[in-house]
């Protein structure tokens, strides 16, 4: 069983940033060569969308086409977390942000899940 809590969600303004994290306790997916961490978000109306992957080694990061340049993703094996930090926020970043843990096979596939925590960000 993998536990995912994401912390560091908020209201903020336009231009603002956040960092998110999220801390992964117990077991880890294996093999521990396609062992990948990543944020998705929701916004309301809207389809799940996958913001950033890194896998566990951090030689192979993600980023969706809305957020490159803008959000980075990083892992601290060490801690068992991982970050997403979100800079130059815009009001289309509202969303429910979903840290999960998950395989590479093709592309990554998210298996474990987190509860979410609210990003708002104020226009």
């Amino acid at each position: 069983q993998v536990l995912l809590q994401e912390s560091g969600g908020g209201l903020v303004q336009a231009g603002a940033s956040l960092r998110l994290s999220c801390i992964s306790s117990g077991d880890r997916l294996r093999p521990a060569r396609r062992l990948g961490m990543g944020w998705f978000r929701q916004a309301p109306g809207k389809a799940r969308e996958h913001v950033a992957s890194i896998t566990w080694d951090d030689s192979n990061l993600y980023y969706a086409d809305s957020v490159k340049g803008r959000f980075t993703i990083a892992r601290d094996g060490a801690k068992n977390t991982v970050s997403l930090q979100m800079n130059s926020l815009k009001a289309e970043d509202t969303a429910v942000y979903y840290c999960n843990q998950g395989i590479y096979i093709s592309s990554y596939v998210p298996v474990y899940w987190g509860q979410g925590t609210q990003v708002t960000v104020s226009s």
